[in-house]
């Protein structure tokens, strides 16, 4: 039985993951996420159910189009596939059915939010905005709406007082996605996802600039940076604060 639900648990998560890839391409084009139907961005022919099965369509179709033989973006079976784990991972966490759905919710927003401003470097409000709406209401509901609210107030202004200083360093996207985060995640977790953020996004702009695939003038979106801090943090708080108080 632990296996079916496991199994079951991960299937849904793709499923979700094939709805999150019509987020991330049509949510920053201001396109419809209901109408029309999955279509080949390439020839614009409609998909069948057939060819619309997570990660299972792609390879048997050997990530091309069957109508017009396009190539696939690995974009798509990968979002599927990190869904699925990034659901089975909330369940495994354990907790009640809310904690495991807000879990869940956090995640694949950040997972959303990581390729749409990585791809066009804006983090929509159609999901901050809301999200910190809910995560406020999911923090009230586990009575700790003050912890929530403190925590997606401080991160939000931290952020704002670094875009500021910064100059349009920072973006009005990443204040918002860091309010949002610090409505779900609450203290310390949202100084730990901070913390990530801050060096991974340092690591990676380093590397970008030393093999010169960026300059210092090129901008380089800073909400994957945010939102792989902020998964990290979902799970490994504890462990990170404990390790860090301890060294």
């Amino acid at each position: 039985m632990t296996v079916l639900a496991t199994v079951i648990v991960f299937v849904f998560g793709t499923i979700l993951g094939s709805f999150l890839n019509v987020v991330i391409y049509r949510l920053p084009r201001g396109e419809s996420l209901v109408r029309p139907r999955s279509r080949c961005p390439n020839c614009g022919t409609p998909i069948s159910a057939w060819d619309n099965i997570p990660i299972v369509s792609f390879l048997l179709l050997r990530g091309r189009c069957r109508s017009c033989g396009a190539p696939i973006a690995w974009r798509y079976p990968f979002v599927e596939l990190a869904a699925g784990l990034l659901v089975l991972a909330a369940w495994l966490r354990g907790g009640t059915w809310l904690e495991v759905a807000t879990a869940a919710f956090l995640l694949l927003s950040l997972l959303a939010v990581f390729f749409i401003d990585l791809t066009h470097h804006i983090v929509p409000n159609a999901i901050t905005y809301p999200g910190i709406v809910l995560g406020l209401i999911v923090a009230a509901a586990q009575g700790r709406f003050l912890d929530g609210i403190l925590a997606a107030v401080g991160a939000g202004a931290f952020f704002l007082l670094v875009a500021i200083v910064s100059r349009g360093g920072m973006g009005g996207g990443d204040v918002k996605l860091a309010a949002m985060m610090g409505a779900f995640l609450g203290w310390p977790s949202i100084v730990v996802a901070m913390l990530i953020a801050f060096t991974s996004g340092a690591v990676v702009g380093v590397f970008l600039i030393a093999v010169r695939l960026r300059s210092r003038k090129d901008p380089i979106p800073f909400g994957p940076a945010l939102a792989v801090g902020g998964m990290i943090a979902l799970f490994f708080t504890t462990p990170i604060v404990h390790w860090y108080l301890a060294w």
